[in-house]
């Protein structure tokens, strides 16, 4: 169900209470939900993810996407959650895992990593940056 991005970074679809025991199991200290709240009836809630990740022992953090795309605070903020996380495993999740993937990708493209790279990690994880590679590649020229 996790897809590993790189190193320390693990995309996913949807999450519920026992994804977050597995998460624990992996050595992840960080989940990141990037699905807004109400966005489908079977969805698990975020307070619902935060408290049972909370209780495990593990930081959380909201950094919603809706489909209308990307704003730069939410780059900011993924870029911020990873610098943070340190050396620490991160899980992303949102309804497939793409828009986390999409997310991690423009965050490290604003802080340098080489483009090229970023579509082999993702593409090797089962996602494909091609909707916004003129962004990565426009937010990796800017961070070089």
């Amino acid at each position: 169900m996790f897809r590993k991005i790189d190193d320390k970074t693990y995309a996913s679809p949807q999450i519920g209470i026992a994804e977050v025991a597995y998460a624990k199991a992996l050595g992840i200290g960080l989940i990141i939900n990037n699905r807004p709240e109400h966005e489908a009836d079977d969805q698990t809630p975020g307070p619902q993810i935060e408290a049972a990740t909370l209780e495990a022992g593990m930081a959380y953090i909201a950094i919603p996407v809706s489909h209308a795309g990307f704003s730069m605070p939410q780059v900011e903020a993924m870029q911020q959650a990873l610098m943070q996380a340190g050396d620490m495993p991160v899980l992303a999740y949102c309804r497939s895992g793409t828009r986390s993937t999409l997310l991690w990708a423009l965050a490290q493209a604003r802080s340098g990593m080489n483009p090229d790279e970023i579509a082999s990690k993702a593409a090797d994880a089962g996602y494909d940056i091609a909707p916004i590679r003129a962004t990565v590649d426009m937010l990796a020229a800017q961070a070089g």
